[in-house]
């Protein structure tokens, strides 16, 4: 099984008023990142079987974006367990639920996100214990690939935002160097 853990894009400051926060959209940055996302995706033949999304605003459109950028016709499912208060636990019941599918994007919320990539990383036996996740930085907008078995998962691969847009920005430009002979 193959997952991929995507913390939402940018969507700009996080507002004070907590009813009006569940509503932020993604900001221009963050839907031209989506889009840029999608895009480096459907070249690398990366396709979903299912997406998953926290419910809130930014999370469905960042899956909704880069999953029309890779072809993903299927109903997104929204689920709890990938919101800014979801546990671990929730989060392990959504795998086991969505156990049936080969490949799966879960956009959620830094920080759980982040602890459950670090949680999934652990080996088996090491998951419950007292030893702390493995840390990592996921900025706004990186997806990260797991590839998932009987004896945990084992990251393939990071895509941060700023090293999709530099591989957009090089491959969109000449590839020969401009180089004088005088």
């Amino acid at each position: 099984m193959n997952i991929y853990l995507m913390r939402h894009a940018s969507a700009g400051n996080r507002r004070s008023n907590p009813v009006l926060d569940l509503r932020r959209p993604l900001d221009k940055q963050g839907k031209h990142d989506c889009l840029l996302l999608g895009n480096t995706l459907t070249s690398m033949n990366v396709s979903f079987d299912l997406i998953v999304s926290s419910p809130l605003k930014r999370c469905l459109q960042t899956a909704s974006l880069v999953g029309t950028e890779t072809g993903y016709e299927q109903k997104i499912l929204l689920s709890d367990a990938l919101g800014p208060s979801a546990t671990f636990t929730q989060f392990e019941k959504l795998l086991v639920e969505c156990s049936l599918y080969d490949s799966l994007l879960m956009v959620g919320h830094s920080p759980n996100l982040v602890e459950f990539l670090g949680r999934l990383m652990q080996p088996a036996q090491d998951t419950r214990a007292s030893r702390p996740p493995a840390s990592l930085r996921m900025r706004k907008g990186t997806i990260a690939r797991l590839s998932m078995d009987r004896n945990g998962a084992m990251l393939q691969w990071m895509l941060d935002p700023r090293v999709v847009r530099t591989l957009y920005a090089s491959s969109t430009t000449k590839s020969r160097l401009k180089i004088s002979r005088k």
